[in-house]
């Protein structure tokens, strides 16, 4: 999951680049192209202005300085959005001639300061007859004695915005084709470079699982360090683990003997009531060894990555063994377990804790107890399996249910035991992530439910 949200992370943040990128250069490339044309129009625009300019400054007679006209069909059709005008700007009342396509209109005059030459020749956009778009070169001529004229040429700039569609939508295609092989691209490199932390995060999961005990295969330079020393970790936890063990067992045998011998001396002098208050004791300190021992021996065992114990060959021998020791009862034990349930720990603290409960269950059941598994999915995602055991014997009340789970409480002396069955499930329990509850029968008698981590 982790993996796979880095990659996310990191195909987001390069599909957020590429996408900017794109579109900037969209942008750039657009309003360049847009300069472009304008440029090419310009000097489409300026031909003519020249040839009007010639024949203002060579008039075929003296007396004509105003030109006719530009040989170009559209100067002559009406309002065709080709005009050009020459005005002279001397005199008081100006004079002016234009091409036929003006009609009876006139091209207003540009800004003085969108100049774009040294030769003075103003270019922009300007509003004609109709409402028309148009594009508009103008240029100031002065013939001296002859006058000063202002000679403008304009086009319909309908032509420009088409080109200028016609390139963004093809930009536009081709962009988001682009756009669409960089992300693939992006994806594949992103999924390609984190394949080796979803291969090591999946033998990490079989690891804890239980079905391998190191990462192997062969990974990049980047990652191997990693790997190196995750195998290092594996094998240093399992070191401490065997350490620990050997240990507690170094303490229980060291601590048998002293209280073998206490109790035996107690044991030869039964009559003295301090050697009954010893013996007593004794026997306390035993069970808690005992107890302590184990959940020590427990402990090391948790701390070992990747142990798994099928359930259902523990339960029919926990059955077998049970009915040979409760054989006085005559009574029925069914276990109805799937093949292929497994928990996750040690097989010696399935035996204890399932052991416990079905013990307690054969010595308070009249004829029938039933074991029953159940895979199930917890709320966090995770796999668990639920252990039921039944009996048909009195119950327990609410109350009651509560104490028999503390430490050493016992509910009726007259069966034997030292009490601490049922704290120690809890315990060990609570040790693996799980959870344990006593509950009602559908036989009429005491309900068990341990619930525990599956493989």
């Amino acid at each position: 999951m982790r993996a796979n949200s880095l990659a996310l992370r990191l195909f987001l943040w390069a599909a957020g680049w590429t996408l900017a990128i794109v579109l900037v250069t969209g942008i750039v490339l657009s309003s360049l192209y847009r300069d472009a044309v304008e440029r090419a129009f310009d000097g489409r625009l300026q031909v003519y202005l020249r040839t009007l300019v010639a024949d203002l400054a060579n008039p075929e007679t003296p007396d004509e300085r105003l030109p006719d006209a530009v040989t170009e069909p559209l100067f002559d059709l009406p309002l065709s959005g080709w005009y050009w005008q020459v005005t002279r700007i001397d005199t008081q009342k100006p004079e002016m001639r234009a091409s036929r396509s003006l009609w009876d209109g006139g091209l207003p005059v540009l800004p003085r300061g969108d100049a774009v030459s040294a030769l003075s020749v103003r270019s922009g956009y300007v509003t004609g007859p109709e409402d028309q778009k148009l594009r508009m070169v103008e240029r100031n001529i002065d013939l001296g004695e002859e006058g000063t004229f202002l000679v403008a040429v304009a086009g319909d700039a309908a032509e420009i915005e088409d080109d200028i569609r016609s390139f963004n939508r093809a930009l536009f295609i081709t962009f988001c084709a682009l756009a669409l092989v960089l992300l693939l691209t992006t994806a594949f490199q992103v999924q390609f470079g984190l394949a080796p932390l979803k291969r090591i995060s999946q033998q990490l999961a079989a690891i804890r699982s239980g079905q391998a005990e190191r990462l192997e295969g062969k990974f990049p330079v980047e990652i191997a360090p990693l790997a190196r020393e995750a195998n290092a970790l594996l094998d240093a936890n399992r070191e401490i683990v065997e350490r620990a063990r050997t240990h507690v067992g170094n303490l229980a045998h060291a601590l048998k003997t002293p209280l073998s011998v206490v109790m035996n001396e107690a044991a030869a002098r039964s009559d003295d009531p301090l050697a009954q208050k010893v013996r007593e004791q004794a026997d306390v300190m035993r069970d808690q060894i005992t107890r302590h021992l184990e959940r020590a021996r427990m402990a090391a065992r948790l701390s070992v990555v990747g142990t798994v114990t099928d359930v259902a060959p523990v339960l029919h021998a926990i059955a077998r063994t049970m009915e040979k020791t409760h054989r006085d009862k005559d009574l029925t034990l069914r276990v109805d377990a799937p093949e292929d349930g497994q928990f996750r720990g040690e097989r010696q603290d399935l035996e204890e804790m399932v052991g416990n409960l079905v013990d307690n269950a054969c010595k308070w059941a009249q004829s029938r107890v039933v074991i029953e598994v159940l895979k199930e999915r917890a709320e966090d995602g995770g796999d668990t399996i639920r252990i039921i055991v039944d009996d048909d014997g009195p119950g327990l009340t609410a109350a009651e249910r509560e104490q028999v789970a503390r430490r050493g409480r016992r509910l009726d002396e007259t069966k034997p035991g030292s009490g601490l069955g049922l704290s120690i499930v809890v315990e060990l329990a609570a040790l693996y992530g799980g959870t344990f509850a006593l509950g009602t029968a559908p036989l009429g008698g005491l309900r068990a439910e341990l619930v525990l981590p599956a493989a």
